[in-house]
């Protein structure tokens, strides 16, 4: 699989019935977690402060990502993308091996 890079912001829509945006939310947790458990979701963070998300996902491709991933979430209506296809980095320090 590849990894990508997401940052997500997530905007609701004004007048939206505050029962839906919680119904949404929940939703949105278990998927989160489902995605997780298939290895499409690696890491996930909230840069303090702010209301959007940077995450560490995987795919077959960006077009799989799109449609089977990011596709899935209860919120992707309401989310900006950005993705950033990344790979690994010969020294990035998780990869090296134990001495």
């Amino acid at each position: 699989m590849k990894e990508f890079l997401v940052e997500i912001t997530t905007t609701v829509p004004d007048g939206t019935d505050p029962a839906e945006v919680e119904r949404r939310r929940a939703a949105e947790a278990v998927r989160a977690a489902e995605l997780a458990a298939t290895g499409h979701l690696t890491r996930l963070w909230r840069p303090v402060g702010e209301l959007r998300s940077i995450g560490l996902w995987r795919a077959d491709d960006e077009a799989d990502l799109h449609e089977k991933v990011l596709g899935t979430l209860p919120l992707r209506s309401w989310m900006t993308l950005a993705v950033t296809p990344v790979e690994p980095h010969p020294n990035d320090p998780g990869t090296r091996d134990a001495a």
